[in-house]
């Protein structure tokens, strides 16, 4: 594709009525929304006993991007990426990474996002990822097993936390 194709020929101010998105923005929009989809399923969790799977995913969540924080900063591991699930350690870390988070989306610019940073994954492989490539699959990794732990809890009779983005937007929860 080049600068000016789009997905289904159709420009972004075709839909978004004559003006376009600041990747930045778009960033720390999905960013937000990943902090509050998170923060509901930890009251969720809390509101239905904690259960022991529910936890183990959740702290799955966001250890993982505390390591893909790490990765992207270029500094060591500073988690395990399945950690012994606790759920006041998990609002807590929910908390700071959020905070986490935001602070390096402020930090970096459209062209820096088309950079590549190498690292190690958890099998011990070296790989190259651009940051753009890295914070969507963070965004899209919670969300996945968000959505696992939400049919963990149906299966169980419990009531999972509504994480839909467009819900949280349509109820000004992401800003």
């Amino acid at each position: 594709m080049g600068a000016t194709d789009y997905i289904g020929d159709i420009a972004p101010n075709d839909v978004m009525e004559g003006s376009f998105v600041n990747l930045a923005d778009y960033l720390r929009r999905q960013f937000a929304y990943d902090e509050w989809a998170n923060r509901e399923v930890l009251t969720a969790i809390r509101a239905n006993g904690a259960d022991q799977r529910s936890l183990e995913l959740m702290a799955h969540i966001l250890a993982a991007e505390q390591v893909w924080l790490d990765r992207l900063k270029q500094q060591p591991q500073s988690v395990p990426v399945w950690p012994k699930p606790d759920l006041e350690q998990c609002e807590a870390q929910a908390a700071e990474l959020g905070r986490r988070w935001l602070d390096f989306l402020d930090l970096i610019t459209a062209g820096d996002v088309s950079q590549s940073i190498s690292y190690t994954n958890s099998k011990g492989e070296e790989w190259s990822s651009t940051i753009v490539d890295t914070l969507t699959h963070v965004v899209l990794h919670s969300a996945y097993h968000r959505g696992q732990i939400a049919s963990h809890m149906r299966a169980n009779g419990q009531t999972p936390a509504y994480t839909d983005f467009i819900h949280g937007v349509r109820q000004g929860l992401v800003k």
